[in-house]
């Protein structure tokens, strides 16, 4: 059988302080599943993603991509694998151009010529950013400054994609527009997100993190359909939102 796109077990990470950020976490993700990663402030949410691609390694316990075990010898490889498109567009753009923002990671992969203004290509028409490929990022709007940034990422496919907060200060049109493109993509996800109605939109699986632990892990449905839960773990959905009826459950 083949290795599942992400599997942790037993992860522990602890910061020099000594504050233990991940307390044991197990998790298995499918290769083409969609999971909300959902929590309070301080749960443990970022310092999860980041162990995925080895920004930090665990104190014990492990992570493997693919089967592939995330650690020193394999960064490179694993970074390739794991694309994560922060919550700051900021952070990934800092190009004269949209396209050489997009060209950046997989150049940085040994991609060159004819295949990587390929990979530019596809990745911003993926994001229906194509004619802004000669824009300064900076003249863009936030919407499209978030779009750019997913395609940063896109343009080194990656098997994995992790997006933090990705519908964080965007208006609604702005919000519906990357909801699209991230419908029509088909790699493994992971939605990391206090927008409980984009999580519902977008996944079909929710793992509620707190405190370094998963404390609840099922259908998408089923999760925020249990207010008790989710005031457990001071989580909330809008005044009025209602969970459509078809919502897919595991």
């Amino acid at each position: 059988m083949a290795a599942p796109a992400i599997r942790i077990d037993g992860l522990v990470f602890e910061y020099p302080d000594g504050r233990r950020a991940l307390d044991g976490v197990d998790l298995e993700i499918a290769t083409g599943e969609r999971v909300a990663i959902l929590g309070p402030n301080g749960a443990g949410k970022t310092t999860l993603i980041l162990q995925l691609n080895g920004v930090l390694a665990a104190t014990s316990g492990a992570v493997r991509i693919g089967g592939l075990p995330v650690d020193r010898a394999n960064l490179r490889e694993i970074r390739r694998r794991v694309g994560v498109v922060f919550q700051d567009p900021d952070d990934q753009l800092f190009m004269p151009t949209v396209a050489e923002d997009v060209a950046f990671g997989p150049a940085n992969f040994g991609v060159r010529g004819d295949q990587l203004e390929e990979r530019v290509t596809e990745a911003l028409a993926q994001v229906d950013m194509a004619e802004h490929a000669q824009r300064s990022a900076g003249h863009l709007s936030g919407g499209q400054r978030r779009r750019v940034a997913l395609a940063t990422v896109l343009a080194c496919r990656p098997d994995v994609l992790v997006l933090d907060e990705p519908s964080s200060n965007l208006d609604p049109v702005a919000r519906r527009e990357l909801a699209d493109v991230l419908m029509g993509l088909d790699t493994t996800l992971l939605l990391v997100t206090h927008d409980l109605p984009y999580a519902a939109q977008l996944c079909r699986r929710a793992v509620i993190l707190d405190d370094g632990r998963v404390v609840a892990d099922g259908g998408i449905e089923r999760i925020l359909g249990d207010s008790d839960l989710l005031a457990a773990h001071r989580l909330e959905l809008p005044w009025g939102f209602s969970l459509p009826a078809s919502a897919p459950e595991l």
